[in-house]
């Protein structure tokens, strides 16, 4: 049985891989100039920057894809993670207000060190995201009755409008409302080469350490009595699994803006495929959520060509639905 089970997962794997990658090639050929199938393998495999159409693939939309493809797979693990952790069904870093502290930290860097390097924002964007999980898991955790998935929705909800409000507040003042659009809207139009070598690492890297810890995350969402019960530190799978998650948050924040949903839908889909398996969870997690967000950014292209829609509302679209249901479906439980 359990050979059958690994047999599934590895199949669904191979045809999820096998997705994104014609799911890149569509996005990289069709756009406002649409182009033909040899010119962008041609293009990828020998560049040649004397002609346009190499100039728009390799320069234009092979790092905005690539962008697109490495942010959704950040925003999904670490949904993946903040489920499993806090075992909450509706956890995502959007959701409770993870992006917003980012989103902040961007905002305050760009009123008052507007010459700040892209590697230093990350870290800002980092330490912004860090800092708002510890001050909603604080403020969770300060009612009578503890820390529960409710109260740390609702306090990450709270956290989230006070940040957003900040932020926006910070944008008018400082005359900032251009600059700091995409960061609200989310979008991937502005990355390139230097962003994607200082991301990718650190998305790949944290990634590949979450699927490390799937077998104590895969305890723990059981509940704390049963994990201990089986030898799992309870307090330091929880930490570790939050600062996987806040790295994830803080990098993808700093180069997509602020894209919620992404990690509460992918995580959903992927149990209903492979059941609550966190080493399974967390990788196929990581492959759907590129596949989504690439697909957002590829609609958000398409739609009014050569204007853009925003990707955070793209996602918006099917995530505002789906967390409406959870939530019935949550309350239903209680």
């Amino acid at each position: 049985m359990n050979g059958s089970k690994h047999t599934v997962f590895f199949l669904l794997l191979f045809a999820a891989l096998l997705g994104l990658g014609v799911t890149l090639f569509i996005s990289v050929s069709y756009g406002a100039k649409e182009l033909t199938m040899s010119a962008v393998w041609s293009a990828v495999v020998h560049y040649d920057a004397e002609l346009t159409s190499h100039q728009i693939v390799h320069e234009i939309r092979l790092p905005r894809v690539l962008g697109a493809a490495i942010t959704g797979m950040a925003f999904a693990v670490a949904g993946a993670i903040m489920q499993g952790v806090t075992r909450n069904p509706m956890a995502d870093t959007g959701i409770l207000g993870i992006n917003a502290g980012s989103t902040l930290i961007v905002a305050l860097s760009f009123a008052f060190l507007p010459n700040l390097s892209y590697s230093a924002l990350i870290l800002l964007s980092f330490a912004g995201a860090a800092m708002t999980t510890v001050f909603i898991t604080l403020l969770g955790s300060s009612t009578p009755g503890g820390l529960s998935s409710v109260r740390l929705t609702i306090a990450g909800a709270v956290v989230a409008a006070i940040l957003h409000s900040l932020s926006t507040g910070i944008a008018i003042y400082f005359a900032l409302s251009q600059d700091l659009a995409f960061w609200y809207a989310g979008g991937v139009a502005g990355v390139s080469w230097s962003h994607l070598k200082l991301l990718v690492p650190i998305v790949l890297i944290t990634t590949v350490w979450a699927c490390t810890m799937g077998r104590s995350i895969s305890f723990l969402s059981l509940g704390d009595e049963s994990a201990t019960n089986l030898g799992i530190r309870t307090d330091k799978v929880r930490f570790l699994g939050m600062v996987a998650a806040v790295i994830l948050a803080g990098t993808s924040v700093s180069v997509a803006g602020s894209i919620g949903f992404v990690g509460l839908i992918v995580p959903h889909i992927v149990r209903s495929l492979v059941g609550v398996d966190y080493r399974k969870i967390i990788p196929l997690s990581s492959i759907l959520g590129s596949i989504l967000l690439v697909w957002a950014d590829f609609a958000s292209r398409m739609v009014n060509p050569p204007r853009e829609f925003a990707i955070g509302a793209m996602v918006a679209m099917v995530g505002v639905p789906f967390f409406l249901y959870l939530a019935r479906k949550e309350r239903r439980d209680l």
